[in-house]
């Protein structure tokens, strides 16, 4: 799946997880459709519904240099209800 780099485990994402919505983070420049595409075909799952908003890099400082951390877009999945995708592995740094 190139489009889905990992799982987002924030407050928020957790208590999203009730209500059948997962969240991940993507590559910027992925569509709407290849997301829904790559998670039907990967997971084995029904997407419903799909949210997303693009989250800018933060700014920092190497030295005299400033520079900026990527852009990055985060994804809320909602699936049909009886469907599930299986616990995500946590991103290793």
């Amino acid at each position: 799946m190139d489009g889905i780099r990992y799982a987002v485990f924030t407050d928020k994402s957790i208590r999203l997880l009730g209500k059948n919505q997962y969240t991940s983070n993507v590559e910027s420049g992925s569509t709407r459709r290849e997301i829904k595409h790559w998670v039907e075909l990967f997971f084995g799952v029904k997407v419903i519904a799909m949210n997303s908003h693009r989250l800018r890099g933060k700014a920092r400082r190497m030295g005299p240099i400033m520079g900026q951390t990527m852009h990055y877009r985060r994804m809320i999945i909602t699936l049909q209800p009886g469907y599930s995708i299986p616990p995500y592995r946590k991103k290793r740094t």
